[in-house]
């Protein structure tokens, strides 16, 4: 069963992130501030699946990968909804985010590729990553929409 729900969290993660910098790439701020808020409810199924996990022997690496997930939305959370502060220009803290989010993202790929026995959901998370990991480029990276019309001053 917690094998299950780790899946099935790492695949409403990505989906809900792939969705996320979707919504971003529209530049509706206001939309994704509230859109973004929602994706922190996957903390709930996360906790709960460490307490299903706990009597399994691969507690220890789920458990670790649960963490990092867990780290990630508490950073996210701190930086943009409580401290609300521009994090993604200060290096300083942008690299452990990105750390804490690559690491997350890889123990959603790996834990059900390696573990699970089903190659089917090793792969689905790996190309869900991929999607995620290119629309968030695309958003983010110098040739986005909004890189580009702040360059031209529009924003």
């Amino acid at each position: 069963m917690g094998q299950t729900l780790f899946f099935a969290l790492g695949l409403f993660s990505n989906a809900y992130m792939i969705a996320i910098f979707l919504v971003r790439r529209k530049q509706d701020l206001v939309a994704l501030r509230r859109v973004g808020r929602w994706y922190f409810l996957l903390a709930i199924p996360a906790v709960i699946d460490l307490f299903l996990l706990k009597n399994n022997d691969q507690f220890v690496r789920y458990g670790i990968f649960l963490g990092i997930f867990l780290t990630f939305l508490l950073v996210e959370w701190v930086f943009d909804y409580r401290l609300r502060i521009d994090w993604r220009r200060n290096w300083k803290l942008l690299t452990p985010y990105l750390a804490l989010y690559y690491a997350a993202n890889y123990g959603f790929v790996v834990m059900p590729w390696k573990f699970s026995h089903l190659a089917w959901q090793g792969i689905t998370m790996l190309i869900l990553v991929i999607i995620q990991v290119a629309v968030n480029v695309a958003t983010h990276g110098p040739w986005s929409a909004r890189s580009q019309s702040s360059a031209h001053g529009r924003g």
